[in-house]
């Protein structure tokens, strides 16, 4: 049988051999991004929804993969031992999101990892001691000048110490996330230098904080 888990494995399971999140695989088919969005998979109700065999056509035509790929995807997709939301690994690439995008709900855990949907991808090389839950940001705009461009990619690694020096990217709880250089840090609070002489530097109370991260690469 061919379970309502199995077959959002295999979308998932699609999405990621085509280096794609499930919203960009949405997109390719030419279907809303958030058709395939963890929340379009269970009603408030709590009873299963499933895709429509139309939706699952259109992203098999767009990827030029079979049905029965598709169901030996759901077979193999369904133990991979992923936690509920979370990006799923894939080899040379990893997950890209804007820093506009980056201040709205929904894209992080409460550790500041990368979850749920609307992720783009990244070619990114791969490496043994390459640390889980590194991801991408994508500079908008001029406020990282003179350092960081608009279009530059920085890589983030989340959960890593941070010391004084450190070029790191912080979330407010308010949404707000920004690249800075780590001044000073305490138990109860933060300063923070800005990139931009331009810009002000930045003091945090830490319960203001909702998560740091290291910037250990960037693309120039």
């Amino acid at each position: 049988m061919f379970s309502h888990d199995r077959i959002w494995a295999a979308i998932d399971a699609l999405a990621e051999r085509n280096r794609l999140s499930p919203s960009g695989l949405a997109r390719r088919a030419g279907l809303d991004p958030t058709s395939f969005n963890k929340s379009k998979r269970q009603g408030a109700d709590g009873r299963q929804r499933w895709p429509s065999t139309e939706s699952i056509a259109k992203v098999l035509d767009a990827t030029s993969a079979t049905i029965d790929e598709f169901f030996a995807l759901g077979d193999t997709g369904r133990d991979s031992g992923l936690p509920q939301g979370a990006f799923p690994p894939q080899a040379g690439t990893i997950p890209l999101l804007g820093f506009a995008q980056a201040g709205a709900g929904g894209f992080f855990d409460d550790g500041g990892f990368p979850a749920g949907q609307g992720w783009d991808v990244v070619e990114f090389p791969a490496s043994p001691d390459r640390k889980p839950g590194v991801y991408a940001l994508e500079v908008q705009g001029d406020s990282m000048l003179p350092l960081y461009r608009d279009g530059d990619i920085l890589i983030v690694e989340p959960g890593a110490q941070v010391r004084r020096g450190d070029r790191v990217v912080v979330k407010t709880r308010e949404g707000e996330v920004m690249a800075k250089m780590l001044h000073r840090q305490s138990p109860r609070a933060i300063e923070l230098l800005s990139l931009n002489p331009e810009h002000p530097n930045r003091s945090f109370d830490m319960e203001e904080v909702d998560w740091i991260a290291r910037i250990i690469w960037a693309s120039q």
